[in-house]
């Protein structure tokens, strides 16, 4: 009922009230045997639209916009000239109903993307001392501390401070089942909490957090125009000529002037100025719903049209983190109990090596005792005790010099794709060494084949990383090439190179990889842990760190290219064949101003399809 009552307050929605009225007087009229009133009633309601239309025509051409409505003006006016004055009641009609279409349809198509912005946070809950105070979060800095209710929007990026948290992050990254957030880690704003009270830690004021990110990217997107609709633009004086040539020619030969008016009726300029830009922006909001945030239709169109794909392997094809990947121990020790004591000194330690042992011995259930007299010596390692035994954790050569006099180390070759190291004494006893590696992301195997499917000729991996580590991770993954040790330089090297195969897509997380993603024709960046910089620079951005959605944001840009153009190829072929049939003198101006609408309507309908 709402939605209603807007649209009849608004402009488009008054227009078509009074054209509507207009024209069921005028038949109504016309039935009971007063065509006088009738024809007053047809010319009235079309004298409306035609001169809301002149304003807009002037408006544009003002700006130096020369569009496609003028045939419709004309068409109007020609109707009004010739004395088909229900016929030009018709195509008022229609015209106006079809704007108030391409509007609902246009709007309709944005609902998804609209919907991150109407669900930005505009106040929170701070605590101050014993009292809470509510705030507008432009105030809110990093170390404050908020309460999040039951239903809150998280207002800035944070960590949970006090117990657990259940998160739905569908809104930002797409993923559909909410998850629990153990006390201390991260969560970004513009995720809901579907769970109980807690308290988040700020980390960043708001205007620096993801959600205020994304709200900034979805502005740009919603504001972007596809060339594609810049193309029917300037195809508009050609369109126009052809028009009025024929209708010329029609009267000229026939000597009627009625069939140079059903030419100008039949003649739609929907399938261009309507279809390409509802379908271009359905497909926008198709992959924000999917987690694929698209800045605009150009940059839909360029993914449609990609070729070739130059992935980064740290933060992209891998998780970006060193996780465990192995545990070797010597005669006397255990496996968990080595990672168990050295998680527990590393607690200390606020090293990215330390948070990876920690987090290894979290996921495996290991109770981690408080270490005393801890002692971190700088990018070696770290000496304390733990449970009254004596631990050192950390390099080869650091925990080497803990070692008992006499007492050696052997060196083992290092597993395929190892890229750390952490060497553990106990008791002045070498224990072992746990191995750490950055591994591929689940399913990528499997993302690679999809990627494939979709017509990619080549798939590069292009990475800063060691030549061995590349190969050990993706080595057996398929790719075309494997470039190691590359600088950002190098990497736009490879993307130039690349390019003879066809337009390139590069994806990235880093800093490193803004340049890169800038050079190639379209740039994808990871969103949710990856670089400002690499945000800032790319065409696109994955919400969910996850490369899930770039298969799915392909996929969804092609199919939004494939449908526009069937709109325009189908809706353009009906008009040509319904102007012949009206410049022939087969198609009357009423008849011809109905099959116009009908045309509108089924490519407006069909641009539609890429919502699904």
């Amino acid at each position: 009922m709402s939605g209603a009552i807007a649209f009849l307050r608004s402009g488009q929605g008054l227009l078509v009230v009074a054209i509507a009225v207009a024209l069921a007087a005028g038949l109504v009229l016309s039935a009971l045997g007063r065509p006088e009133l009738a024809t007053f009633a047809y010319r009235a309601g079309t004298a409306a639209v035609l001169a809301t239309l002149v304003v807009s025509i002037i408006a544009s051409l003002r700006r130096g916009q020369f569009g496609l409505d003028i045939v419709a003006a004309l068409a109007m006016a020609g109707a009004l000239a010739v004395g088909e004055n229900l016929a030009a009641a018709v195509v008022a009609l229609m015209y106006a109903g079809g704007q108030a279409l391409e509007s609902y349809a246009d709007g309709r198509a944005k609902r998804e993307m609209t919907a991150l912005l109407a669900r930005a946070p505009r106040t929170a809950v701070r605590h101050r001392g014993a009292e809470l105070e509510t705030v507008d979060i432009e105030v809110i800095r990093p170390g404050d501390r908020l309460m999040i209710r039951r239903g809150d929007v998280l207002p800035v990026d944070g960590t949970i401070a006090g117990g657990r948290a259940l998160i739905d992050t569908a809104a930002v990254t797409g993923e559909s089942l909410p998850r629990h957030v153990a006390d201390g880690a991260p969560v970004m704003s513009g995720t809901t909490n579907v769970g109980d009270v807690f308290t988040l830690l700020a980390t960043r004021p708001a205007s620096e957090s993801t959600y205020a990110g994304i709200v900034r990217l979805v502005r740009d997107a919603i504001e972007g125009r596809a060339p594609m609709a810049r193309l029917a633009d300037r195809f508009a004086l050609g369109f126009l000529a052809a028009t009025v040539i024929l209708a010329v020619a029609a009267w000229a030969i026939s000597g009627d002037p009625v069939r140079a008016v059903a030419v100008l009726v039949v003649a739609t300029p929907c399938p261009l100025i309507l279809a390409v830009p509802v379908a271009i922006v359905a497909g926008l909001s198709r992959a924000a719903g999917r987690g694929v945030l698209v800045k605009g239709g150009g940059a839909l169109e360029a993914l449609a049209r990609v070729r070739v794909i130059v992935l980064d392997k740290t933060g992209t094809l891998t998780h970006g983190e060193a996780r465990l990947a192995d545990i070797e121990v010597f005669e006397g020790f255990d496996p968990d109990e080595v990672l168990r004591l050295a998680a527990s000194l590393d607690q200390a330690s606020p090293h990215v090596v330390a948070r990876a042992l920690i987090a290894a011995a979290t996921e495996r259930g290991l109770a981690l005792a408080t270490p005393e007299a801890a002692t971190e010596a700088p990018g070696e390692g770290v000496d304390g005790i733990v449970e009254g035994r004596r631990v050192r954790v950390g390099g080869r050569a650091y925990v080497l010099s803990a070692l008992a006099d006499g007492q050696t180390a052997p060196m083992r070759p290092l597993p395929a794709g190892v890229g750390v190291v952490v060497s553990v004494a106990v008791d002045g006893r070498l224990a072992g060494r746990i191995l750490l590696a950055d591994g591929i992301r689940d399913g990528t195997e499997a993302l690679l084949a999809r990627l494939r499917g979709l017509g990619m000729r080549r798939i590069v991996l292009a990475t800063g990383d060691r030549a061995d580590i590349a190969e050990a991770v993706a080595g057996g993954l398929g790719f075309d090439e494997i470039h190691a040790g590359l600088t950002p330089e190098g990497k736009i090297a490879v993307i130039a190179a690349a390019r003879a195969s066809g337009p390139v897509l590069m994806v990235g997380d880093g800093v490193n990889d803004a340049p890169a993603l800038v050079a190639a024709d379209v740039g994808i960046a990871m969103g949710v842990r990856g670089a400002a910089a690499s945000a800032e620079a790319a065409d696109a951005v994955l919400l969910s760190d996850s490369l899930d959605g770039l298969a799915d944001g392909i996929a969804i840009a092609k199919r939004a290219r494939q449908i526009a153009l069937q709109s325009v190829v189908a809706g353009i072929a009906l008009s040509v064949a319904g102007m012949l049939a009206a410049a022939a003198g087969y198609l009357p101006p009423l008849q011809g101003a109905l099959l116009q609408e009908a045309i509108d309507v089924a490519v407006i309908l069909n641009a539609l399809r890429a919502l699904r």
